[in-house]
């Protein structure tokens, strides 16, 4: 099973945080990375009280200033509650209302609170460990809003299914030898969207599940999905 990740240590940057409470599921937080330069991308991320602070990472690259949007996970300790709202194999019904949260709600206020509703080619989703298979469950299902996925270590709940839909995000996956399993599985949906006729990364990088490896794949990432 999928363990949760932990907040990274935030790094100093020149962007601000913003968070905001919103009333779903009694009030679930999500953090904005505000980049100091007005935004040109959008990453909407699961797990974001983590991914939310790797802000200093794309200061430090060259990349074109990118918001980061972090939808918080649940503070429930039942793992198995966070697994629910980021597969869509174990429980429909939560995972319907976190993605209407993530998607519908996240989006507008992002909208009308920064002004900023860029395109599918210019958005992308993010996820980690279980909010791994979230990003690729949002980016099947909603192409049209995230024109990519940024996938690190998935778990394995959510798999391939026999025919993907048309058409596909590009997706960049990135996965540590030290840990088989993740590997496995990122290597399962690079090789089903590439046969699929997406455009795919796949990174093998040494490392176990949560190393640093995933905040060093991003600014990667980033410039993979928007500089090009």
């Amino acid at each position: 099973m999928p363990e949760k990740p932990e907040p990274a240590r935030a790094d100093p940057i020149a962007g601000d945080l913003v968070t905001e409470t919103f009333d779903y599921d009694g009030g679930r937080q999500v953090t904005v990375y505000v980049p100091p330069d007005p935004p040109e991308a959008v990453v909407y991320a699961g797990d974001g009280q983590l991914i939310s602070q790797w802000g200093g990472h794309l200061e430090a690259a060259d990349v074109p200033p990118t918001m980061i949007v972090g939808a918080h996970r649940t503070d429930d300790p039942d793992e198995m509650i966070r697994i629910a709202e980021y597969s869509p194999s174990f429980d429909e019904e939560r995972f319907a209302a976190h993605e209407r949260f993530f998607v519908e709600e996240v989006r507008g206020w992002v909208r009308s609170r920064f002004g900023l509703a860029p395109p599918a080619e210019r958005t992308a989703v993010c996820g980690v460990s279980a909010s791994g298979e979230l990003a690729l469950a949002m980016g099947l299902r909603h192409p049209d809003v995230y024109g990519a996925v940024f996938c690190a270590s998935p778990g394995g709940g959510f798999r391939p299914p026999a025919v993907l839909p048309s058409p596909l995000p590009a997706t960049y996956l990135v996965a540590g030898t030290l840990e088989p399993w993740f590997l496995e599985n990122a290597t399962r949906w690079a090789d089903a969207l590439r046969d699929a006729g997406a455009d795919v990364v796949m990174a093998e990088r040494a490392g176990d599940h949560g190393d640093p490896f995933w905040q060093a794949e991003f600014p990667l990432m980033v410039s993979w999905a928007f500089q090009r």
